[in-house]
């Protein structure tokens, strides 16, 4: 191989030999070793570890194979490039709907979540993946239009009045067609004690963050629909979220109860 895009290429056209060179980035392994975790024939093995150790990303020790630095560094980068396109693939559907370069966060961070996109067969799947959020859920802070629909409206004040401690900064057109959804629900949802509805004029997406998970909501700029819903555990995106929803949070006004109870 006379060039870097050969040795990605031939990488890349197994999915053996990325299994085997992480396999060596670890540790050692003998050949039978390798034939266990990969399935591949002995003489696959034989050839593969041949081309690597005429690379140097592997060296023989004893009855084993080990990765060179070299090989550790090829295996991390490879790693690294299949994360990245596995990520984008993911959330190539999405991604238009998600302001995320302007929120000061990269795709990257949402590699391992749930993504659920709405489709001609159920334009609604975001909307019940967010009902199942809210159902799951004791704590509840959110920004922006994701409990809209009836569904959700309907789960927030059912769990608000069970207990759930919640806080919602709304556009101000957006909490009077939640509020009215049903006025009897949301009465007894604030009577509670347990909901806080907070007012903002200019919100940048729709973001809750759960007990242990946060989730991005994204919409049809054209038709206000729910499009899509990523949510995720990862720890960089609750430390990107938290600041984020204060930073909207100290901006925001209170809700007028008198208007409400009106």
């Amino acid at each position: 191989m006379e060039s870097a895009l050969e040795e990605i290429e031939y990488l890349a056209r197994s999915e053996h030999r990325i299994e085997v060179i992480n396999a060596l980035a670890d540790g050692p392994h003998s050949r039978s070793d390798l034939r266990a975790m990969t399935g591949a024939s002995s003489s696959t093995i034989g050839r593969m570890l041949r081309e690597f150790e005429t690379q140097g990303w592997i060296i023989r020790d004893g009855h084993e194979h080990r990765a060179t630095s070299a090989g550790q560094f090829i295996a991390e980068e490879v790693t690294t490039l299949l994360t990245r396109m596995e990520t984008e693939r993911k959330l190539r559907d999405v991604a238009q709907w998600l302001p995320t370069k302007r929120l000061g966060i990269t795709i990257e961070a949402f590699a391992e979540a749930v993504v659920t996109v709405g489709d001609a067969e159920d334009p609604y799947k975001p909307v019940h993946r967010y009902d199942e959020l809210i159902e799951d859920a004791e704590q509840m802070r959110a920004f922006g239009t994701a409990t809209l629909k009836s569904a959700n409206a309907g789960s927030l004040f059912r769990n608000v009045r069970a207990g759930m401690e919640t806080e919602i900064i709304y556009p101000p057109p957006i909490v009077e067609a939640v509020l009215e959804w049903s006025p009897e629900a949301a009465k007894k949802g604030l009577a509670s004690g347990n909901l806080t509805i907070l007012l903002h004029d200019t919100l940048p997406c729709g973001l809750t963050i759960f007990d242990d998970r946060v989730a991005l909501t994204g919409y049809d700029p054209d038709t206000g629909m729910l499009r899509a819903i990523v949510d995720t555990d990862a720890p960089k995106v609750r430390e990107w979220a938290t600041p984020l929803y204060e930073s909207y949070r100290d901006e925001a006004r209170p809700l007028n109860m008198e208007a409400i109870e009106a």
